[in-house]
């Protein structure tokens, strides 16, 4: 396997150019660290000599799903707290005579719990919040347990709630002590931002209510209506932290002090996990579009323009953050972007 870094940096070099995105932080390595790495474009196109830089703070938007969830999940499963198939119900009060109690962590970590698809809380639960987590966690199923694959942010929202359970802690207390701390991430946090950090931030969408584009503040409705802190969206990130974060998924000798997760939870992620249904799923991670299970490389993104790649049998893994949604909502343009800097950079 090679490493192209003039062809990744035409690409995106282009993404600028095209209005994709403002910029980007990219980077590919493997156990051993970056290979290589760059940035393009600038941090907000109504200030063009600020260049987009390294240290640049993102809206992880859904990789908050694997830097704060799927890896506090995997500390209480390494903790032997949890078990991934008993029934909630069984063990969580919230939940037992309700639909969920008989949903199991392991179908909602692999979008198989027949959860409702709607995702719109306020319009659902109202804007209280205990309301809502009552509300999310009482409601029908659209469907049997098992029987299908369909995505919806409620898995993720469902599993920082069962975290906080068998923890006694917040989602965001127990992602920084068991993971983001021993690692060594010490940019990664749950949001709003104070004024000085935020201003490091990449701008997102425009809000309305200021006409001024989201920094330092989620860009996702639910995770703001939460008050910054929930399983959907809400964690903030840099370059650094992420690349810490892969480079620990790979490393199995690291010497780093212990977190939460090992590469047993990652070994039982990176693997299909459900069965002959479509599309395929591993723990929250899922196999990039175009590939199969067996190439291996496994992606998850987020819907500010950030991503993650990773693949144990190529030995390499690659980070691509952009603020796409400085400009839009269409995914289309970035989709294109980012399934040829996995073919680069995984080539």
């Amino acid at each position: 396997m090679t490493y192209d870094s003039d062809r990744i940096e035409a690409l995106l070099d282009e993404g600028v150019r095209d209005k994709v995105y403002p910029g980007a932080v990219w980077a590919v390595g493997d156990a051993t660290g970056i290979r290589i790495q760059g940035t393009t474009g600038v941090l907000d196109p109504n200030e063009p000599d600020v260049p987009m830089r390294p240290d640049t703070i993102f809206d992880a938007a859904s990789l908050t799903k694997i830097l704060a969830v799927w890896s506090s999940i995997g500390a209480l499963w390494e903790d032997g707290v949890l078990d991934l198939d008993q029934p909630l119900g069984g063990f969580w009060p919230e939940v037992t005579g309700h639909p969920l109690g008989t949903v199991t962590a392991r179908q909602l970590l692999t979008h198989t719990a027949g959860l409702p698809l709607r995702a719109q809380l306020k319009n659902l639960y109202g804007t209280d919040r205990h309301g809502i987590r009552r509300g999310v966690l009482h409601e029908q199923l659209n469907r049997p347990p098992g029987e299908a694959v369909e995505y919806t942010d409620r898995a993720a929202l469902i599993l920082g709630y069962l975290a906080e359970h068998c923890s006694g802690q917040t989602l965001g207390e127990l992602a920084t002590a068991r993971i983001w701390q021993p690692l060594g991430m010490h940019s990664t946090r749950f949001g709003p931002l104070p004024d000085e950090i935020a201003a490091r931030c990449a701008p997102t969408e425009l809000d309305q209510d200021t006409d001024t584009h989201l920094k330092g503040t989620a860009h996702d409705f639910s995770a703001r209506l939460l008050g910054g802190v929930c399983g959907i969206a809400g964690v903030f990130t840099v370059f650094d932290d992420l690349v810490v974060f892969l480079h620990y998924m790979l490393d199995a000798s690291t010497s780093r002090a212990r977190v939460g997760f090992g590469n047993g939870w990652t070994a039982c992620s990176l693997n299909i996990q459900t069965g002959e249904l479509q599309p395929a799923r591993g723990l929250f991670w899922h196999p990039a579009p175009g590939t199969t299970a067996e190439q291996d490389v496994w992606i998850h993104y987020g819907f500010t323009g950030t991503g993650m790649w990773i693949s144990p049998t190529k030995d390499r893994w690659a980070v691509l953050l952009t603020n796409k949604l400085y400009y839009t909502r269409d995914r289309g343009p970035l989709t294109d972007v980012r399934n040829a800097f996995r073919e680069l950079a995984f080539r």
